[in-house]
């Protein structure tokens, strides 16, 4: 008696089934992670902020993938989902006028408040390294606090 397509019970599916069969065995799903962004050091009442990831560096190019809330209070928190492992960082700012950008100098400094994860400082150009933190299944969390450059005007 055979089965639908052919297959008789107990046969064998020969080399090409054992080496389909076995990839698809051999499959796991793609490893992905959560990350809680906490914000603090929020100025009440100065316009939203946002938060973006970054990846690689800390150019806007490198920072796809983002997140904005209005400010209620003088801290929040970012949820981003579906991580893939690897090493990131974070950059946010609070947009005080709601123009969307960070608004600089004219010799670069922000005149927003900003803030970087890990040891970015203030004192120089923002280093991707020195913010840089691995990222691992299931996730993790960072906190990164609200300063201005320079006082406000």
């Amino acid at each position: 008696m055979s089965r639908p397509g052919g297959r008789r019970p107990g046969q064998r599916y020969g080399l090409a089934g054992l080496i389909v069969a076995g990839a698809l065995g051999a499959t796991t799903p793609a490893t992905a992670a959560t990350v809680q962004v906490e914000i603090d050091g929020i100025e009440p009442g100065g316009g939203p902020v946002r938060v973006a990831l970054c990846q690689g560096s800390l150019a806007e190019a490198a920072c796809a993938r983002g997140d904005e809330a209005q400010a209620s209070d003088g801290r929040l928190q970012f949820t981003f989902q579906g991580v893939p492992a690897g090493t990131y960082a974070v950059a946010a700012y609070q947009d005080a006028n709601g123009n969307g950008r960070l608004d600089r100098t004219g010799l670069g400094l922000p005149l927003e408040p900003y803030g970087f994860s890990g040891a970015a400082g203030r004192r120089a150009r923002p280093d991707f390294g020195a913010a840089a933190f691995h990222l691992r299944e299931p996730g993790g969390s960072i906190r990164v606090r609200l300063a201005r450059a320079l006082p406000r005007r």
